[in-house]
């Protein structure tokens, strides 16, 4: 979890191919509307992610019957997280820690990626920082995040 430029997708990915658990996006869950206003420069609105936050939390219940998920999704408040996580049991929160400016640099060198990048001001102030699980500086790469990630999620609480 995390701002959008964060690196979700690019970590969330290699720790899928890393360990066979597979990869959820929760990007391609929004409805067109959604997308539609964050090409805009528009942020959405809690009763726009309502939804979409509802849907993915289904997908995950699917997922948990299975071999789980591995999911890129902003979460930025905790009760976007409350509704992900509704009735799941075993689930581990990893937040991808950045400063302003690196992700804006970040947002403004990548391509075909729909979030305006004049919204991650609105991103920053909607987050709503975790006191709990694994938090993680993007600072490093991507390979040493998810080294990171897996040396935390294989030690006992």
């Amino acid at each position: 979890m995390g701002v959008s430029g964060c690196g979700k997708t690019t970590v969330g990915k290699l720790l899928s191919s890393t360990t066979g658990i597979p990869f959820v996006d929760a990007d391609a869950f929004h409805p067109d509307e959604n997308v539609q206003k964050m090409t805009n420069g528009i942020a959405l609105t809690d009763v726009d992610r309502a939804p979409w936050l509802q849907n993915l939390n289904e997908e995950l219940k699917r997922k948990s019957q299975e071999n789980g998920a591995v999911l890129a999704c902003s979460a930025l408040k905790e009760s976007y997280r409350e509704i992900l996580s509704k009735d799941l049991g075993n689930l581990q929160w990893i937040y991808l820690k950045g400063d302003f400016e690196l992700i804006q640099t970040r947002m403004q060198q990548r391509q075909q990626h729909f979030m305006n990048v004049n919204l991650l001001q609105s991103q920053f102030d909607t987050l709503e920082e975790p006191t709990y699980g694994i938090q993680l500086s993007i600072d490093h790469s991507p390979t040493n995040i998810v080294t990171q990630i897996l040396n935390k999620t294989a030690q006992p609480s």
